[in-house]
């Protein structure tokens, strides 16, 4: 009987001594580690990605993160609008300087108008059958006034200063006003029969409307 015991605990030793369960032994082990492992950080990371998705943190920074966004839009269309509204001053003032360099001399030209218009009386005044060589002095003034006038037309050309001397032409409410409205015989209602005082217009605008007679229909 004690010699049985000693071969059946001889047996077990050996079966436990085996290199083959030696060597699976340590692979079954550390499989089954990685698999308690692989377990263990699979939850982990769940449990991680569960707190980062309702974190308290995260979900202020996206609060504050879209705040700051539409911050930043509104100052953007505040920004554009600013230069727009630079960019219409620019312009406004520019215009202004122009229209300054043009009609800044407005003021000058009206009193240099009534200055023409006196010249333009005295040579229409003098009578042409006076105007002869028996007539010397006569005749060197009216020709002294004659080149005065023409003279001083074309400095008001020269500075944008145009006439206007609108006989016979349709009637224009922007150029010209009214005195009377007659019918004429021949002529063509709302055209101008007669023109009593010559207009001026400067770069285009009317300086001074000509004063007219108007055709009216019969």
């Amino acid at each position: 009987m004690a010699s049985w015991c000693v071969r059946v605990v001889r047996q077990s030793y050996s079966v436990i001594a085996s290199p083959v369960v030696l060597r699976a032994s340590p692979r079954l082990l550390c499989t089954a580690a990685q698999k308690k492992s692989n377990g263990q950080n699979s939850e982990e990371d769940q449990s991680v990605a569960q707190k980062t998705e309702h974190s308290p943190g995260e979900t202020a920074w996206t609060e504050e993160k879209t705040k700051l966004e539409e911050q930043l839009k509104e100052m953007t269309d505040k920004y554009k609008r600013a230069l727009a509204d630079t960019e219409n001053l620019r312009q406004r003032s520019q215009k202004l300087v122009e229209e300054a360099k043009l009609y800044g001399i407005q003021g000058f030209c009206k009193d240099l108008l009534e200055v023409a218009d006196i010249l333009e009386k005295a040579t229409e005044s003098v009578p042409k059958e006076e105007i002869s060589p028996q007539n010397p002095h006569l005749k060197n003034l009216y020709e002294g006034l004659v080149m005065t006038e023409v003279q001083i037309q074309k400095v008001f050309t020269k500075h944008g200063l145009i006439k206007l001397n609108p006989t016979e032409a349709k009637f224009d409410p922007y150029e010209h006003e009214a005195l009377f409205h007659s019918p004429v015989e021949g002529k063509e209602p709302g055209t101008v029969a007669l023109v009593t005082k010559v207009g001026y217009k400067l770069h285009g605008r009317t300086l001074r409307p000509a004063l007219v007679g108007v055709v009216k229909a019969p």
